[in-house]
């Protein structure tokens, strides 16, 4: 890594198993705690696949709040959503500066107030990008005028939709954050 890396806080999950009546309960009261302030979201997601978007639209008048989402599974994908190619190159895909672009390139694109862009590997390595190490994951916050970037080394979980699941937790903490 160069020198002007972006530097990620680094968070922890207290948690192995998901408790998935726990995830959709924490999603709900966001989104309601969304509507009532007048927030809108996005998300661009990668490796969570649109579940953080699905969690949030789960809850009736979540259309007031979620201006849109992009699931950006491809390098391609995220390129064509506005993500700078240079940005991927440069640092590779799974990489503070990618999840900040995804962020950024979604708040732009739906002008919303929060933005969520979220990539990384879970349980095996990526065989199209050089980057990849399991469990590793890098997710960015973007406001009018502030953003933040984390990593999280997810630990070995029983299926992908537990791994979605654990990063929509600690997503949904760190917006939670935002909010109060």
């Amino acid at each position: 890594m160069s020198d002007n890396t972006l530097r990620a806080t680094e968070i922890i999950g207290g948690f192995a198993d998901i408790d998935e009546a726990l995830v959709r309960g924490k999603y709900e009261a966001l989104t309601k705690t969304l509507i009532e302030k007048g927030l809108t979201i996005t998300t661009m997601e990668s490796c969570t696949s649109g579940q953080i978007a699905s969690l949030i639209t789960d809850t009736e008048g979540s259309s007031a709040i979620l201006k849109g989402a992009c699931i950006t599974y491809s390098n391609e994908a995220k390129i064509m959503e506005g993500v700078p190619k240079e940005i991927i190159d440069k640092h590779g895909v799974y990489s503070p500066e990618t999840a900040l672009a995804m962020a950024s390139a979604c708040r732009k694109k739906y002008n919303a107030d929060i933005s969520v862009g979220i990539t990384g590997s879970f349980g095996n390595v990526d065989p199209s990008n050089a980057d990849s190490v399991p469990g590793e994951v890098f997710f960015a916050l973007e406001g009018k005028d502030k953003s933040q970037v984390f990593h999280c080394t997810v630990p070995a979980q029983k299926s992908r939709y537990a791994y979605k699941l654990y990063m929509a937790v600690l997503v949904a903490e760190e917006v939670w954050k935002v909010l109060s």
